[in-house]
């Protein structure tokens, strides 16, 4: 196996990357100085791919069912892998998001044993109905936890508002009553059809040497033969289900998530497209913006409040959350300030601020093994280079950004999601 050196001059960063016998994809960014090693290694398969063709064969899994697997990963024949990970030193971690499952770690010693553990643990599933049955309590009652949690709520209740069809509604962790279903059959038609080593990516940051990652590679894993999987998604409207959804929890400052709907594609957006939306919300939103200055002078938000672009197979959407003592006037506010920045556009002044900060903080995500691994196996999942951004900002200009505003933050098609507490709640019904 032969690593390719890629760099970038500007930036003053290299990362080497190379396909493993095995199909692996293997990135290694060395960070010189650095003490710790962060690696994550992930699998394109997230809570929306919950019907896919594996072998001429259409199957429809139970929401949460990607998550399930997840928890599920951690268990062998020879002990739970947290405990392996415990003798090393290492702190480890998995998560499940709409698109994709990872597994990671980071340690400053015994990086090997580490990255043995973690090859162990996605190469070695153990499904019994026993130790199947065993997790739904485990995973019921984290489900129950994210049911209490406010953030949560709003944000999932922003998702099931905006979407109508798109899998994206469901809960990552699904209910109760779909993780039920789930048999280790299921599992296994899961685990052989998205955690084949040609459709993962492993990226490693930090203290580390792509020689040595090759012969920890080499030690343990086999070739596999690759497996082609199409994930089904329905057909999903442009318009929003929902403009408004409301839920009462025990919170003592209402939060809110708006969210503004555009057409969804299958293919993701482009580091340009990408660029072009983080100028945009640092314009529109970011702190030295005017409808943030207004929002604060108004005491509508606090420090909570944060922007965010989210895109993948079938969805795209901007949203706007936080804190709010009257969500409903917060979001008028910004629906205005929408409606004016189509009409107006983004001036030049505006435009060259929040370039600069866009760059800025791409320069210093670069200070970070765990940000420069998760950029790495994104830019592999989406077919975007990790560098395109920093040598694609400079050549943008204002005119592009306003060009990528006519497809976002249509103000007619949005939906607030408000979470109210129950004094609120009670003096919401009075009035």
């Amino acid at each position: 196996m032969e690593f390719t050196k890629f760099t970038n001059e500007r930036l003053g960063e290299s990362y080497y990357s190379a396909k493993h016998p095995s199909g692996l994809r293997i990135l290694v960014c060395p960070k010189e100085g650095f003490g710790s090693t962060y690696a994550v290694i992930g699998t394109h398969f997230g809570s929306i791919n919950s019907t896919f063709i594996n072998n001429g064969r259409k199957i429809t899994v139970p929401d949460g069912t990607a998550h399930y697997l997840e928890h599920k990963l951690f268990e062998s024949e020879e002990g739970d892998a947290f405990k392996q990970y415990a003798k090393t030193g290492a702190s480890a971690n998995a998560y499940t998001s709409f698109d994709v499952t990872c597994y990671l770690f980071s340690c400053t010693e015994r990086f090997e044993e580490s990255l043995g553990i973690l090859f162990d643990l996605i190469r070695s599933p153990y499904f019994t109905p026993e130790t199947v049955a065993k997790e739904q309590g485990i995973i019921g009652q984290e489900i129950k936890m994210y049911d209490d949690s406010p953030e949560w709520r709003s944000n999932m209740n922003l998702f099931q508002g905006m979407y109508q069809f798109h899998p994206i509604n469901k809960d990552i962790a699904g209910t109760v009553e779909t993780i039920a279903e789930i048999t280790p059959e299921i599992l296994y038609d899961c685990y052989n059809s998205y955690y084949n080593l040609n459709n993962m990516v492993l990226c490693i940051a930090g203290n580390a040497d792509p020689g040595q990652v090759a012969q920890v590679a080499d030690s343990k894993l086999k070739e596999n033969d690759p497996v082609i999987t199409e994930s089904i998604f329905p057909e999903e409207p442009y318009e929003v289900g929902k403009t408004y959804i409301e839920q009462i929890l025990p919170v003592a400052v209402p939060l809110f998530s708006l969210g503004f709907k555009e057409a969804g594609k299958d293919e993701p957006v482009t580091t340009k497209e990408s660029i072009c939306t983080s100028i945009i919300l640092e314009a529109f939103a970011g702190e030295g913006s005017e409808l943030y200055r207004e929002l604060l002078d108004k005491k509508l938000i606090n420090s909570s409040f944060a922007s965010e672009y989210m895109d993948g197979s079938g969805y795209r959407f901007i949203s706007f959350s936080g804190e709010s003592r009257d969500p409903e006037l917060a979001a008028e506010i910004i629906r205005k300030a929408v409606r004016e920045l189509h009409e107006k556009g983004i001036s030049k002044e505006d435009f060259e601020n929040a370039r600069n900060c866009t760059y800025g903080r791409i320069v210093r995500s670069w200070d970070s093994p765990s940000a420069i691994a998760t950029d790495l196996l994104y830019s592999e999942f989406t077919g975007r280079d990790v560098f395109e951004a920093s040598k694609l900002i400079s050549e943008i200009t204002a005119d592009d950004v306003n060009e990528r505003l006519k497809e976002q933050l249509d103000a007619d098609n949005s939906c607030l999601s408000v979470i109210k507490g129950i004094d609120s709640a009670a003096e919401d019904k009075d009035v």
